[in-house]
């Protein structure tokens, strides 16, 4: 029988990636770390500020009950509140029967994040003036969601250390829009200061009112959504 010749076993050549395709190979593993990393940001943009904000806001309301016990006595309107501290319980059952905000001195980031800001600059709840509040629609515990859903005739419950105070809106939560900067919606006065060119009231105010605002759209927006209230009722908390 003759002997079967086998052929030597041929080696296959190495594959070398083509020099013009590494750029391009570069710029896909670019461009899929920033799709991640974009992708990662706006999770926790509008997702996990939303947890964080109402875990922080939840703390927030029962460490106000607690300050709140057995310390009734006297007129809220008098306490001393420092910018971050919470002052009030914000209640709209538009928003649903367990809605409920503490309301933080000032409207910086940090005090929205906390719950809706108390613009400084106005009165106090019960007080004849302007209460004016400003809430996150989107992102931060998102507080203020629902706000176009607000009709005219809807009650709004703001509770302090002392007092429980009820605002009943005028309009709805979308008939009133202008811009970041009118500074008139937050005046004591704000028929009389839309009026003027300063944007600012002069009457001494007769009405204890609330003003309610927020972005007037879901994302960034320089427009504001605004909602004006009359205070119809006061009992003692």
């Amino acid at each position: 029988m003759p002997t079967q010749i086998v052929p030597p076993r041929r080696e296959r050549p190495e594959l070398k990636p083509t020099p013009h395709l590494r750029p391009v190979r570069m710029l896909a593993t670019l461009l899929t770390l920033v799709l991640v990393v974009g992708a990662g940001w706006l999770a926790w943009k509008y997702v996990g500020t939303n947890i964080v904000a109402k875990q922080r806001q939840g703390e927030m309301a029962v460490a106000l009950a607690d300050d709140w016990r057995g310390n009734r006595q006297g007129d809220a309107t008098n306490d001393e509140i420092a910018v971050g501290e919470a002052m009030a319980v914000l209640r709209i059952p538009r928003f649903g029967k367990d809605f409920e905000v503490p309301v933080v001195e000032g409207i910086d980031d940090s005090a929205l994040t906390s719950g809706v800001g108390h613009f400084p600059d106005t009165q106090r709840p019960g007080q004849l003036g302007n209460f004016a509040v400003a809430g996150h629609r989107i992102t931060n515990g998102q507080p203020f969601k629902d706000f176009p859903d607000l009709q005219a005739g809807d009650k709004v419950y703001v509770e302090t250390r002392t007092h429980v105070y009820t605002y009943e809106l005028k309009g709805s939560g979308t008939d009133t829009i202008v811009d970041f900067s009118d500074i008139w919606v937050i005046q004591p006065v704000p028929d009389e200061a839309k009026e003027r060119r300063d944007g600012r009231s002069r009457s001494k105010p007769r009405t204890a009112l609330i003003t309610l605002t927020t972005c007037s759209e879901i994302f960034h927006t320089d427009n504001r959504s605004v909602v004006f209230g009359e205070l119809v009722a006061t009992e003692h908390a």
